[in-house]
């Protein structure tokens, strides 16, 4: 017997608006997309450091971290990769709910994954962030030795070896990291964020 229908949630009476005032900026969620290797976790990393000294209420939900916890029992078919950023995606509306910018990591290679995450997060809350970097670039920096692997057979479903990889239909914001400097990328991705939150 299912009780879904029976569940009603709680109208508590602090609301995200007076937890936004309370920090002094608005929340959000800034989702970084891209292939393995194409430097999610180092930027959200760097802009991290930066939005500390901002004194900007933030965290990061990374696909690595999120997987070893939250998302443990799940594998790399394309159903399990969507329930993986469905998960994520509930967790990063409640963050923003909490207040606080919310910086996820996650290759979420499949554009209507990442319209769910929208959907599920909020149009106003959700701002797409490509981290641009051609597979081969990838392949070369191989930080994990994942794709090493992959092309060994050693890993299957791999994003951008044998499982697909979309390209953001309209991001918000789009990072070559295959061209640019790590940091100067930080710190167009933080003014990008700061103008969106102040």
């Amino acid at each position: 017997m299912s009780y879904g229908q029976h569940i009603i949630p709680h109208n508590f009476s602090v609301t995200k608006e007076g937890r936004n005032s309370l920090y002094g900026h608005l929340s959000g969620v800034f989702w970084l997309t891209g292939l393995s290797g194409a430097g999610k976790s180092t930027l959200a990393d760097l802009a991290s450091k930066r939005l500390f000294e901002h004194r900007i209420g933030h965290y990061i939900l990374d696909g690595d971290n999120t997987r070893k916890g939250l998302c443990h029992d799940l594998g790399f078919t394309m159903e399990e990769r969507r329930e993986n950023i469905r998960r994520v995606a509930e967790v990063a509306r409640m963050m923003s709910d909490a207040g606080l910018v919310v910086l996820v990591s996650l290759i979420s290679p499949m554009q209507d994954d990442r319209n769910l995450a929208r959907a599920i997060i909020g149009q106003s809350q959700f701002f797409e962030v490509f981290v641009d970097c051609p597979v081969e670039v990838c392949v070369s920096r191989d930080p994990k030795g994942l794709y090493q692997k992959a092309m060994a057979g050693e890993i299957v479903q791999f994003t951008g070896i044998d499982s697909p990889y979309e390209v953001p239909e309209c991001p918000d914001l789009t990072l070559d990291t295959a061209s640019g400097s790590r940091e100067e990328l930080a710190v167009e991705f933080v003014d990008f964020i700061l103008h969106r939150i102040k």
